[in-house]
């Protein structure tokens, strides 16, 4: 699978790490014995994504792969170096086959279905039109995925409004609903939810859970965008005199074959949850269950027979490149190696180098203070990535998905509602943000830059969580 096949990362060393590896290792590992410099790669990555392409954009277009395999190394050698070369292949096949491989194999599949969807016709930017289309958006969200949803709506959105002046708020609030909010209610919606999915909270607990705060939260997004989106549509000469794409009689779908393979992902995810078997493969300390096996490979069919089935004018009309995924295996690939010792000394407690940040979301009972895992999660999702970030505070808050489910059930919803809510605050707090940027403006539209678009979610946004805190996370 040409996605997976992060040639210049950091899992270039697996063969040789697994030579040497017994298998008699725990994936886990006392994070009390490292100190907070082993933080430094993963920060280093994710600093690299937030500014490299500011700075640098020409040398990150290029290396961005080099970049994420060179942090990812700067972790794995001195680890191995240190803990010895069995305890870092161990930790790394975790990695990879625990979370990498599932997470980047359903991102794949969504991203590939939905890219053989074309929707045909022009449509007229209007603001109930436009609304109504973040709205759909925002329900398919958490049934196909924010990258699918988002890769499947945004040209149709653009090209509606081609003949207005002010379009960069229609994408903005798009990034807001579409790409983030709307895929807070299954774990297909958001990686963040994915990856608590695999670690074993209940396919639907978060519909359950978090419904409230997910209808005030679009309910806000979509009346304030309807209200502003008519004060630019109303402004004067705001349509331009000739609508750039031609009237067309026929509003309808192009591959509408996939629309089937989007709910042969559905009922793999699905599968995967409900399905118990005693059957498992331990793989040098990490165990994968024969349902995950069978969900895997049947997304990887689904992906083949996409490509296979989808007639290759619906890719040409959508635009449909493979650019926007590699960046994001590529990436990912760094993300989920350096984030190792993160999670191990966040596991630690307050024993651990991180304990400060352990002891702010804990109340003096040793409780946990619910409001500050909404915060702290959200912060960091802004800026960090928020499917890592809601990795690490889900590890923070126990780990245990059963205590999580029923005990502790404010502190999930709060770690849920921040990683999904807040990765919209930034550009790189969720994967579908850049790519919803990069289709923006490659169709011609002006999009604020990384602290502009910070000025929009600062305004619009934070009110919101602060709003959110103290109904249901108070």
């Amino acid at each position: 699978m040409t996605l997976l096949g992060t040639r210049r990362t950091a899992w270039l060393a697996l063969p040789m790490l697994l030579a040497m590896s017994s298998g008699a290792f725990a994936a886990d590992f006392d994070g009390s014995q490292l100190s907070a410099i082993w933080g430094v790669p993963f920060a280093g990555l994710l600093l690299s994504i937030a500014f490299m392409p500011l700075l640098v954009p020409h040398f990150w277009h290029h290396h961005y792969g080099k970049v994420a395999a060179a942090w990812g190394l700067a972790f794995l050698v001195p680890f191995g170096v240190m803990f010895g070369p069995a305890m870092a292949g161990v930790n790394m096949v975790h990695a990879l086959f625990a979370e990498y491989i599932p997470f980047i194999i359903l991102l794949t599949a969504l991203f590939t279905v939905s890219g053989g969807i074309f929707i045909r016709g022009n449509l007229h930017g209007s603001p109930a039109l436009n609304t109504a289309i973040l709205g759909i958006g925002a329900v398919l969200a958490s049934f196909m995925g924010t990258t699918g949803a988002s890769m499947l709506l945004i040209r149709p959105l653009i090209r509606a409004n081609d003949n207005r002046k002010h379009v960069a708020h229609v994408v903005v609030f798009f990034i807001f609903i579409v790409s983030n909010a709307g895929g807070s209610l299954t774990p297909l919606g958001d990686p963040p939810l994915f990856l608590g999915f695999l670690k074993g909270v209940d396919f639907f607990w978060t519909l359950k859970h978090i419904f409230p705060e997910t209808l005030f939260m679009l309910g806000s997004l979509l009346t304030i965008f309807y209200f502003l989106d008519s004060w630019y549509y109303n402004r004067r000469e705001e349509l331009v005199p000739q609508d750039p794409t031609p009237d067309s009689k026929a509003i309808g779908f192009d591959g509408g074959i996939n629309f089937a393979l989007l709910g042969a992902v559905v009922g793999l995810v699905l599968m995967s949850g409900l399905w118990k078997s005693d059957v498992s493969f331990d793989i040098y300390g990490t165990v994968v269950g024969l349902p995950g096996v069978v969900r895997d490979v049947g997304l990887v069919a689904v992906t083949f027979l996409s490509l296979m089935i989808t007639p290759a004018k619906v890719h040409a009309d959508n635009q449909f490149g493979w650019a926007p995924m590699q960046e994001v295996a590529k990436l990912f690939a760094g993300i989920f190696l350096t984030i190792i010792p993160v999670i191990a000394m966040l596991k630690a407690g307050v024993n651990g180098p991180f304990g400060a940040v352990v002891s702010a979301v804990t109340q003096p009972d040793g409780s946990p203070d619910v409001m500050m895992y909404f915060w702290i999660t959200g912060a960091l999702s802004s800026f960090l990535d928020n499917a890592p970030t809601y990795l690490v505070f889900f590890n923070t808050a126990g780990g245990d998905p059963q205590v999580l489910m029923t005990t502790l059930a404010p502190t999930l919803a709060a770690i849920s509602a921040g990683a999904v809510f807040m990765g919209a605050n930034t550009y790189i707090g969720n994967a579908p943000n850049l790519m919803v940027k990069a289709i923006a403006e490659d169709r011609g539209v002006k999009m604020p830059s990384f602290f502009g678009y910070m000025l929009w979610s600062g305004g619009i946004l934070v009110p919101l969580f602060v709003i959110m805190s103290f109904i249901w996370f108070n």
